[in-house]
């Protein structure tokens, strides 16, 4: 399966909020490739071979909002 990057909003509002997001990402081990959080923007991008619907599970999980904005292959 390959990879696609998938970025999503996420209400991240400190430091501890985008360290959560990434915690709970990391936890999926190898099925992640990169995860770059942009805390300003509120946009968390995942590279990944999971689905946009299992990142967004895996995100909603921090107890914030989560939306996908996109996908596209990597």
């Amino acid at each position: 399966m390959s990879s696609q990057v998938h970025e999503f909003s996420v209400e991240m509002t400190c430091e501890g909020c985008s360290g959560a997001a990434k915690r709970v990402l990391d936890k999926l081990g190898d099925k992640v490739s990169n995860v770059d959080i942009d805390l300003p923007n509120k946009k968390v991008t995942v590279t990944s071979v999971l689905s946009a619907e299992e990142l967004t599970e895996t995100l909603k999980k921090t107890g914030k909002e989560v939306t996908l904005i996109g996908s596209k292959s990597a």
